[in-house]
């Protein structure tokens, strides 16, 4: 099992036939993707594309990725191998519970 952090990362939402991406980065250098297919299609096996690994997900899941990348830090890429039996993705660190949002101003009830 390997984990990478991602430090950065780009999105490439692509025209015609080309599925949506989201590029994972680690001190400037690409560590792997995740490529979103459409709902319902069966997905490819997670695996290697050229050297960096390709994990595969539906559609439904790109905001639930971006969402995670946007908003925690720091973020880890899992890879542990093609196949059945392999479990692929990106995770957090533990968070304490009841830790909630910084930040976020909350407003009182009417």
């Amino acid at each position: 099992m390997a984990l990478t952090r991602i430090e950065s990362y780009e999105v490439m939402y692509a025209a015609n036939q080309f599925a949506p991406r989201i590029w994972l980065k680690h001190g400037g250098a690409y560590i792997g993707q995740l490529v979103f297919h459409p709902n319902g299609q069966a997905l490819p096996a997670d695996g290697p594309d050229a050297t960096n690994p390709s994990l595969h997900y539906h559609l439904d899941d790109f905001h639930n990725a971006l969402d995670l990348l946007r908003n925690e830090k720091p973020v880890w890429l899992l890879y542990s191998g093609t196949g059945g039996g392999f479990e692929n993705g990106i995770k957090t660190d533990a968070e304490t519970t009841g830790e909630g949002e910084t930040g976020l101003k909350r407003f009182p009830k009417n």
